[in-house]
């Protein structure tokens, strides 16, 4: 037996050593991705993605040549530059979400894997399979690479830029890291680091465990397999939403009126906002760009505020309607937001790059700061919600998820 994370309807999946994919039937969320030899191709991938990661890191990334004057920088040039410049959370953020999220899942699965691919059981194996899916949805590689995107056709319209070694390791390396996430099956290797003895009599299986996806009984009042604590909701998860949200909300409004980043070129400043920046690249004839700047940095912000203040209302007045059609909104609204992250990443790449004096500077602005508090609220917002609320009027289907 297994319980949807998403709707909490109880399914009877058939056991299959086939490739596929189960899915509910009443909300569409996945249950569960079968692979054969999930786990031996999961670790050569982590091997090969460790290998690119000490590359990405190690060797040049971008080079920028203005007037004779060459400036080259490594992939964590940026983050540090931010610190420098006193802006040390935004600097932070930014190692996090670019190199120290990916570090920390290619190694947490080589700790694993290894082990359990010689025969022998990973010393603190359940804590590090936690540790790797609480830092997993924090890396954001394939957004980076976006704002690079950005970053390279502005400093083209002020200079020569170059890609180095590192980019095409880095591009390499997020190839990896996605691989991973879609060969891995999550519940083969929960199953072989703690395989569990079947429920006692007298309990039901009713509960699903947030964190390993284990279907056990709410009455152990923990999860035997990962030890969390066992709860039939997210607790306080509308007041905790809420509270994130009406705070994103807040810094959304300085993030929009304050300068994100100021551009310096011979001894004169030129402020941008996220705004001016689009209007920018319009006026440059980039308009692909800009559409894609202007989505991710204005629109998705302004739509995941709404949206999630609409699942809200409608869970905390009750709707009893179009429960599918919300529980993918907000499932789509959880997954896009990450892409906000473009304007912050581009901006550590400028600061860390265009760093020529009165010749050319980039300095951050305070906007950037609220900006990137924008985002990650809404994350953590998102986060918080339990969408198994949007369905808790609703009456079990009584069907069976297939194997697809």
């Amino acid at each position: 037996m297994t319980i949807c994370p998403d709707c909490d309807l109880p399914h009877r999946v058939l056991e299959s050593s086939a490739r596929g994919r189960v899915r509910c039937v009443r909300c569409g969320a996945l249950l569960r991705q079968r692979n054969p030899h999930s786990l031996e191709w999961t670790l050569a991938l982590a091997l090969g993605g460790l290998v690119f990661f000490i590359l990405a890191t190690a060797l040049p990334f971008l080079t920028f040549e203005l007037n004779g004057r060459l400036q080259v920088n490594t992939l964590a040039a940026g983050a540090w530059e931010l610190g420098a410049r006193g802006l040390w959370e935004l600097g932070a953020l930014v190692l996090v979400t670019s190199m120290l999220a990916p570090l920390i899942h290619l190694l947490g699965l080589i700790w694993l894997l290894l082990p359990l691919v010689l025969g022998r059981r990973p010393w603190q194996g359940v804590r590090v399979f936690r540790l790797v899916a609480e830092w997993g949805r924090w890396g954001m590689m394939e957004v980076y690479m976006l704002g690079v995107l950005v970053a390279f056709v502005k400093l083209g319209q002020m200079a020569q830029v170059e890609t180095g070694s590192a980019f095409f390791a880095f591009a390499a390396l997020m190839v990896i890291i996605s691989a991973t996430r879609t060969v891995l099956d999550p519940e083969e290797l929960w199953q072989r680091l703690r395989p569990l003895a079947p429920l006692p009599a007298g309990l039901r299986e009713d509960i699903r465990c947030r964190h390993c996806g284990l279907t056990w009984s709410a009455a152990a009042g923990r999860c035997p397999r990962c030890r969390a604590v066992l709860h039939r909701r997210i607790p306080a998860s509308l007041e905790r939403s809420w509270a994130l949200l009406l705070a994103a909300a807040i810094c959304y409004i300085p993030a929009n009126l304050l300068p994100i980043m100021t551009v310096i070129r011979l001894g004169r400043g030129h402020p941008d906002t996220i705004l001016s920046g689009v209007e920018s690249l319009i006026q440059s004839g980039l308009w692909p760009l800009a559409a894609i700047v202007f989505f991710a940095s204005i629109l998705v912000p302004v739509l995941k505020l709404a949206v999630m203040a609409g699942l809200l209302l409608s869970v905390g007045r009750g709707w009893s309607t179009r429960l599918r059609e919300r529980t993918v909104l907000y499932r789509f609204t959880e997954t896009i937001g990450r892409w906000s992250m473009i304007d912050i990443y581009m901006i550590s790449i400028l600061v860390a790059l265009v760093k020529l004096g009165n010749v050319a500077t980039v300095e951050p602005g305070p906007g950037a700061v609220f900006f990137a508090a924008v985002v990650i609220l809404t994350m953590l917002a998102a986060e918080q919600f339990d969408p198994r609320l949007i369905w808790d009027r609703a009456r079990p289907s009584g069907k069976e998820a297939r194997h697809g």
